[in-house]
């Protein structure tokens, strides 16, 4: 896991998910991007250097925040960009390599009804780089009991798991697997992919309407302190392939989530 990448909105306790990424990335010795997006459009020669002086303003709030946290030994980079967040993400992931997104589940406070905000539902939706998102206020410590949920055991790619492996191996976590029988299920959903049994000490079954409904039934008896799930068109966040936000009356989770997801080649 080389390269980390920490997407900075509005929120102003952005230092909070900062120091969690550098603790993360500590114990893996990679290294962490810090990102601010803007859109600016500058269509006449009088607003020519708008962008530039966005694109300055916003590197000196960048410091102010790196200037709150304690870098340790991370090396913590610095990167602008001028358009869409997702655009912008996606082109650091061609120029750099990203291994691990990590971010809070909202950029500001301003709708507490919602889990996911608009610009983290971005992030999810329209790129394929594993996420981790980190509640407000969560101090990394090592994860010690993973659950990985799913309605389908079935992977089209193997390397999906990579990240999840790379935690597993570093902080020899137990690895629990919650497969939910989910309405229209079918037998190939029940055929659980043989990697992911090599890295799971045990395997659930349940049956429930929706596979956080699943969750929820089983997470108090699996004590997890990381969430893993798969991003899939119809997976755990299918309501993010229609709308960008997400209730937390329709999902919620009080400890980190990891998606899992493969890039395209």
């Amino acid at each position: 896991m080389k390269h980390i990448l920490v997407p900075v909105g509005t929120n102003p306790n952005a230092h909070e998910t900062l120091q969690y990424a550098i603790d993360f990335a500590s114990e893996f010795s990679s290294k962490i991007f810090m990102m601010d997006v803007f859109n600016v459009s500058a269509k006449t020669g009088s607003l020519a250097n708008i962008s530039e002086k966005v694109a300055e303003s916003s590197k000196e709030r960048l410091k102010e925040v790196i200037g709150k946290v304690d870098v340790k030994h991370i090396e913590v980079k610095i990167a602008t960009y001028n358009g869409d967040i997702a655009d912008g993400l996606n082109q650091i992931d061609k120029e750099l390599g990203i291994d691990l997104i990590i971010v809070a589940p909202r950029s500001n406070d301003i709708k507490e009804e919602l889990y996911l905000g608009h610009t983290t539902g971005k992030i999810i939706k329209q790129t394929n780089i594993p996420t981790l998102i980190v509640p407000r206020g969560t101090v990394f410590t090592p994860f010690k009991n993973i659950l990985t949920a799913f309605k389908s055991g079935f992977l089209k790619r193997k390397r999906i798991l990579d990240p999840l492996i790379m935690i597993k191996n570093q902080f020899r976590s137990k690895v629990d697997l919650l497969l939910v029988k989910t309405p229209g299920y079918s037998d190939d959903d029940l055929q659980v992919n043989s990697a992911l049994m090599d890295i799971s000490s045990q395997l659930t079954i349940t049956e429930n309407a929706t596979t956080y409904l699943g969750v929820m039934e089983h997470f108090q008896s699996k004590h997890p302190d990381l969430l893993c799930v798969f991003r899939r068109k119809r997976g755990f966040f299918k309501k993010l392939w229609e709308k960008s936000t997400i209730l937390k009356s329709e999902f919620s989770a009080p400890i980190p989530v990891l998606i899992l997801s493969v890039k395209k080649d």
